[in-house]
């Protein structure tokens, strides 16, 4: 693939500490987005905040607020990938679509598409700015305006089940499923707004578990264990 946009659970990322970073396990991500990128591949990265908070579970909190720190979570999560990035010999650049210090820079399409230009991986940091939105639906978004040929889902589950593999064991795992079917099913990919917006725009999605030994780099060149969603 020549440009693909990926999604990183903030929960993969904590590893089996389930909260913060597993050192290690970015550093797995970094280097496969090095070999990636040394394969032809510009990327585009969007990751979520569940290692950090999710607003969604807080019944104390007004909602926006809560949603605000989960989009705060994501930009600390996006400097820390983004700085082991370069700790392996990458460029990168942070967008946010807020103005957010001297963390990041303000997010253009013009401004992203410089910056592939120049030979730097890109993080969409946070979500899309607006409360109410998950950073799946910033994901898609994303991918719609950078014209990613697929969306590579990394996550601490190895694909989209036909019921949830925690409470069931017997739940089976599609190996392939079309976008119309996760929504008619109400599936666990991405959320539904997510959902209904690749269907729309005809954008392709590859689930999988992020632990898996070169996952990301699997995904790229089309040979991955997880789940293919169609359009």
């Amino acid at each position: 693939m020549q440009r693909v946009l990926l999604k990183l659970s903030g929960e993969a990322l904590a590893g089996e500490n389930k909260f913060g970073f597993d050192e290690a396990t970015v550093l797995s991500v970094a280097k496969q987005i090095q070999t990636a990128t040394k394969d032809g591949c510009q990327m585009g990265i969007v990751i979520g905040g569940g290692n950090f908070w999710r607003g969604r579970t807080s019944g104390t909190m007004d909602r926006v607020k809560a949603d605000q720190i989960g989009m705060l979570a994501t930009v600390m999560n996006c400097i820390y990938v983004a700085d082991l990035c370069r700790h392996v010999g990458l460029k990168t650049d942070i967008y946010t679509p807020f103005a957010c210090g001297g963390f990041s820079k303000l997010y253009s399409k013009e401004s992203v598409e410089s910056s592939f230009l120049h030979g730097r991986i890109v993080f969409f940091a946070g979500g899309t700015g607006h409360p109410y939105f998950s950073t799946d639906t910033a994901t898609v978004l994303r991918a719609i305006e950078i014209n990613a040929e697929a969306i590579l889902l990394a996550k601490a589950v190895d694909g989209i089940y036909d019921s949830d593999p925690k409470q069931n064991p017997q739940a089976k795992r599609y190996e392939e499923i079309s976008i119309e079917e996760v929504i008619a099913k109400k599936l666990a990919a991405v959320d539904m707004t997510a959902s209904i917006m690749c269907m729309e725009n005809k954008m392709p999605m590859l689930v999988f578990a992020l632990e898996e030994e070169n996952s990301i780099l699997h995904a790229v060149h089309g040979k991955f264990n997880g789940t293919k969603v169609t359009v």
